[in-house]
């Protein structure tokens, strides 16, 4: 019995671990195929914001995938080199969570403030000479 859960679960962590190569492929293709379009096409820096968070989602989903990965293995054989793996992946992964999070809110308040700017300066355009907008 002992040996087929063993079975279950090496073949488990195998699957899980290609779930975390998956979306750390798809992240990093991602952001080189959105570095790239700016790079050619002269984007701005404010266009190269959502590029890296995409690439961070992504990352964190790979973490997270072979976070799981590393408890199933953990739990067949437990040892403190897996132990020690184990407690890295998800000391980076909250960083990388941190870090993230900290970003997106940079970013979301930046475009909030971006469009506020916008519909005062469409205001502004839209009122009668010699009038203020409210």
């Amino acid at each position: 019995m002992e040996d087929i859960l063993h079975s279950i679960a090496e073949y488990l962590a195998l699957g899980v671990n290609l779930l975390a190569m998956l979306a750390i492929a798809i992240g990093s293709i991602q952001g080189a195929i959105g570095l790239s379009r700016l790079l050619l096409f002269n984007g701005s820096e404010e266009e190269l914001g959502p590029v890296w968070l995409s690439l961070g989602r992504w990352l964190v989903a790979g973490l997270t995938f072979q976070l799981a990965a590393d408890i199933v293995e953990t739990t067949i054989a437990p040892n403190w080199d897996d132990i020690g793996k184990l407690a890295a992946i998800a000391v980076l992964r909250t960083f990388l969570n941190y870090f993230l999070d900290r970003d997106m809110d940079s970013l979301r308040e930046r475009a909030e403030r971006r469009a506020e700017a916008m519909r005062d300066a469409a205001e502004a355009r839209a009122a009668p000479m010699g009038t203020a907008a409210p």
